[in-house]
């Protein structure tokens, strides 16, 4: 199949997308909670309903799998993965930190992902066998070797209560091993940040298909290595990631392990 057309596709959707963000950003009137520290907005919906729109007019027949509207009917087989704000909390208190994530599986596997980051005009984008792209640059994974040089950047899912203990051990691991830790609040640019080198490392549990599926593409794509937490190949909507440059790889491994941890 040419994937030439789902790219452009892709592309035009995470735009239409982002446009809608860029013309309600400090405009929001209706936040609602899906749980207690998971928001959507009304920018949430809108800017879904335009990426869907556009998605539609090109291919009626494909699935959609959205995070605000769920499955979308369409062919199984030829699915794309929509999430229209990926960092909402960032967007809803103004704080420019998000993206638009737009990709595309055939028979399960992800083959085109796209995540656009709004505020900074950075396209970031993959097509299975390409390589991974900044706009028009290829991008590689860091060449850091160990955790000690590595600047690491993590997130904490909406019900970290319920497993808090593991999740402060693993951060406080990290947070001791590494030169430097951040948390942004985008999942799909933590992964983006990975694949160009701005970071070495990523962890993360619990989350959904739609934060992770373009981005997962674009940093393998880019050189980098993606796991659970046990080192076993993840696929979008695993329980837990790890992301990494390949060469700290192993030692973050440990630091995702609990044994001896204190």
């Amino acid at each position: 199949m040419d994937l030439a057309p789902i790219r452009r596709i892709a592309v035009a959707a995470a735009r239409e997308g982002a446009a809608v963000l860029r013309s309600r950003l400090g405009r929001v009137s209706d936040i609602q909670k899906k749980s207690p520290t998971d928001l959507v907005t009304e920018a949430d919906k809108a800017s879904e309903a335009r990426i869907l729109q556009t998605i539609r007019s090109a291919f009626p027949d494909h699935g959609i799998l959205a995070e605000e509207s769920g499955i979308n009917g369409g062919a199984t087989n030829m699915q794309w993965i929509v999430d229209p704000l990926d960092g909402t909390t960032n967007f809803a208190h103004e704080l420019g930190v998000f993206s638009v994530s737009v990709a595309f599986a055939m028979d399960g596997q992800v083959v085109v992902g796209v995540v656009l980051d709004p505020m900074r005009e950075e396209l970031f984008w993959a097509v299975t066998g390409g390589g991974a792209w900044l706009n028009n640059h290829r991008i590689s994974v860091s060449s850091t070797e160990s955790v000690a040089d590595s600047l690491l950047v993590t997130g904490f899912p909406y019900n970290f209560k319920e497993d808090l203990d593991a999740i402060l051990r693993r951060f406080t691991n990290c947070l001791k091993a590494a030169q430097g830790m951040r948390r942004l609040g985008s999942a799909a640019l933590d992964l983006c940040y990975v694949a160009c080198g701005r970071v070495d490392g990523f962890w993360e549990q619990q989350l959904k298909a739609w934060d992770t599926a373009a981005g997962i593409l674009i940093a393998r794509e880019a050189g980098a290595r993606v796991t659970d937490f046990r080192d076993r190949s993840f696929t979008p909507g695993g329980p837990d990631l790890l992301a990494t440059n390949g060469k700290i790889h192993q030692d973050m491994i440990s630091l995702m392990s609990l044994k001896g941890s204190a």
